[in-house]
């Protein structure tokens, strides 16, 4: 059973849905395993105590969010303000090798650039007539894989099928460190690198000459979630966004349910970041400016948002913490819990999946445009 909160969808839509998922038309695929350790922090020597911190500028967001807007705050990496101050340019795709087709899709792998480095994908294009205006596309960005297991193949099968035969091109990318891309992998939530390396991926796929640059849409799952969410935040060019089981809290939130373990004893970002600007309590506007929850107002698009009850490794509340701050940002959202279902959605994975490619459909391709 699904529980579908505030959702927007017509009658119509709900049943295409449904009779997708009653198809049964995507193939089996395991997309995600457990992650480790949740902070990744190196031993080092004890760190120097903080300097005394300056007064922040404050600003006041939609939510009435105090956001530290000073210098300091808005050059760290991980600001919302440091991620738009950014150029994406991409490049063009180069195609590294050709893999067997899909049932009505063609399969690659190419690579483009981010930061400096070659960074692969994989990429779907669909075998019907290209439209006037080219394909719509779907960024694709998967949750936590260990970078030494990733494969650019593997893993979310199933996933990039459903869109890939749906008409859209899927831009899947190996995040730097994972496969074959170049570069070291990063922590997720101490580092800007993977989102700038998605940011880079939707610049190449917009100048990709069978793609259409005006319709794209973005999907992720768990740390592709905050990918997404921040994404969104950071750039306007993409038409909508789906969220499965993400990582989607502020970074007050996850001080409290997400950075367990952590204690000040090791260097690291965190550390760091906490000797230099304190925690959330003590300074939540800085903490604020860091997180995309904070700039929600600001969303370039409708977000979809799918998670299961029974996910033992990101908490459910998050994705309905985020729905009521969408909702308070005044922009359109719908909710989706499945009822003891785990971080996957493997129970009710056909009908989500099914939803994603409608809201899509609706959003991106525009197709059920009241």
């Amino acid at each position: 059973m699904i529980e579908k909160h505030h959702s927007a969808l017509t009658f119509s839509i709900l049943m295409t849905a449904l009779l997708l998922a009653l198809a049964g038309c995507f193939q089996a695929g395991a997309p995600e395993s457990t992650p480790p350790t949740l902070v990744a922090i190196s031993p080092d020597d004890p760190p120097a105590a903080a300097p005394p911190a300056e007064e922040p500028a404050v600003a006041e967001s939609a939510a009435n969010l105090l956001i530290d807007t000073s210098a300091a705050a808005s050059a760290h990496p991980l600001s919302i303000a440091s991620l738009r101050a950014r150029t994406y340019a991409g490049s063009d795709f180069v195609v590294e090798q050709v893999l067997e087709p899909g049932v009505n899709y063609n399969r690659s792998i190419v690579s483009y650039q981010s930061d400096g480095l070659k960074i692969y994908a994989l990429l779907t294009l669909p075998q019907e007539p290209k439209p006037a205006t080219g394909y719509p596309v779907v960024i694709f960005n998967h949750g936590y894989i260990p970078p030494d297991q990733y494969r650019t193949t593997e893993r979310y099968v199933a996933y990039v099928d459903a869109f890939a035969r749906s008409g859209y091109i899927v831009v899947r990318p190996d995040y730097r460190g994972h496969g074959s891309s170049e570069g070291d992998p990063e922590s997720a939530y101490g580092s800007p690198a993977y989102v700038i390396d998605v940011l880079n991926a939707l610049a190449s796929a917009r100048r990709y000459p069978d793609a259409d640059p005006n319709r794209v849409g973005m999907w992720g799952h768990s740390m592709g979630g905050y990918i997404t969410i921040r994404a969104m935040v950071a750039d306007q060019n993409i038409q909508a966004g789906v969220i499965w089981a993400g990582v989607v809290a502020s970074y007050p939130e996850m001080f409290q349910s997400w950075f367990r373990g952590w204690d000040g004893s090791r260097r690291g970002w965190l550390t760091d970041a906490v000797n230099e600007f304190g925690l959330p309590d003590d300074n939540p506007g800085f903490w604020n400016a860091l997180s995309a929850n904070s700039f929600l107002a600001d969303l370039s698009g409708p977000i979809q948002i799918h998670h299961g009850t029974g996910d033992t490794t990101v908490p459910f509340a998050y994705s309905v913490m985020l729905d009521e701050e969408i909702r308070a940002a005044g922009q359109p959202v719908e909710l989706y819990l499945y009822p003891g279902d785990d971080h996957n959605i493997a129970t009710n994975r056909d009908g989500a999946l099914a939803l994603s490619v409608v809201f899509f459909d609706r959003y991106v391709k525009g197709i059920y445009d009241d």
